[in-house]
């Protein structure tokens, strides 16, 4: 299979992950299209034989942790819209859209390492081992990050983070 070819099978995939990293369609867009202009640049040293997928989500793991570098040295700007349908409240047909984005919010409020190890085990099915070679860390980090970043979640959604709301 060409690598282009398989650059390409793998945009479903680049695009749910991008969408989870970064709460925005837009700026997901964009995280996807770096991720794929950086790979396409450096398509020579992709080795033949090893996982597509994985050397794909590092890059773009690590063009999202650099773009997050940056960001923390300058305030973060969130649009009035954003904010003002926030507080306009939802219907009470709605619990499962809630429970979505409550569960949003709760990963937002997890540490980075956590979170990022969270979407690629339990949103992108990655095993252990591929997480740990994309986060470039040992695979016993990615067990115990998951396990706090699971159990936290699990408090956050029991007892509430700032901004969550709980249905009745």
């Amino acid at each position: 299979m060409d690598k282009r070819t398989a650059i390409v099978e793998q945009m479903p995939h680049l695009m749910r992950y991008a969408r989870a990293l970064t709460r925005d369609a837009v700026a997901a867009d964009d995280l996807v299209q770096d991720c794929v202009q950086r790979a396409l640049s450096r398509l020579n040293l992709f080795e033949a034989g090893t996982n597509m997928r994985a050397w794909l989500f590092t890059i773009m793991h690590n063009i999202h942790a650099q773009d997050m570098r940056q960001l923390g040295r300058r305030p973060r700007a969130v649009p009035l819209d954003n904010e003002l349908e926030e507080r306009r409240g939802t219907a009470a047909t709605q619990e499962g859209s809630l429970a979505v984005r409550d569960m949003a919010r709760a990963l937002d409020h997890l540490p980075d390492e956590q979170r990022d190890v969270v979407l690629l085990v339990c949103l992108e099915d990655m095993s252990y081992a591929k997480t740990a070679e994309i986060l470039d860390v040992p695979v016993g980090t990615v067990m115990s990050r998951l396990a706090r970043g699971r159990e936290r979640l699990r408090k956050m959604m029991d007892e509430g983070v700032p901004a969550l709301r709980s249905v009745k």
